[in-house]
């Protein structure tokens, strides 16, 4: 398995991909892939790795600019998603590991929404001042690279239809 950079031509497996993977969570709207398509439209991904194996698009993770509260250089990583026949194969930890390795470099730390259970075991953790509206707290999670603990909202780009104040 290979983890690299996208290229132009991995754009509609990353869009089945993305679509088929997150059909298979409740909370899933359909429209994620339009959202990494926005994200990718506007410039706004720091990150946009694929999962390769036998020249095919296996796993996908995609990491934009935030912000928590005021404070910016932050890395948001979402979606994290993998070919849903590969699941519980090292594919999405190996994403994750190269997401961070290159996160440390250019971010003052790596944010996310998700299960507590799975990205927990990478460092994240919710903490009390650290918010997204709507969102239980326990799944608005952060990974401080500096160790100064983030308070406040943790902002997403408008692509992800959030409206929250920029």
């Amino acid at each position: 398995m290979l983890i690299r950079d996208e290229t132009a031509d991995d754009i509609p497996a990353i869009s089945r991909l993305v679509t088929e993977a997150l059909l298979l969570l409740p909370q899933s709207t359909g429209t994620e892939a339009r959202i990494v398509e926005a994200l990718r439209e506007e410039g706004a991904l720091v990150l946009s790795l694929v999962a390769e194996e036998k020249g095919e698009v296996i796993g996908y993770l995609a990491a934009s600019a935030a912000r928590i509260g005021t404070q910016g250089g932050w890395g948001l990583i979402g979606p994290l998603v993998v070919l849903p026949s590969r699941h519980r194969q090292g594919i999405g930890t190996a994403l994750m590991a190269e997401a961070l390795r290159r996160l440390r470099a250019t971010s003052r730390g790596a944010a996310l929404v998700g299960d507590p259970a799975y990205y927990g075991r990478f460092g994240f953790r919710a903490f009390p001042g650290l918010h997204v509206a709507g969102c239980p707290p326990e799944v608005v999670q952060a990974l401080p690279f500096d160790g100064i603990e983030p308070r406040g909202e943790l902002i997403h780009h408008p692509a992800f239809g959030l409206d929250q104040q920029g």
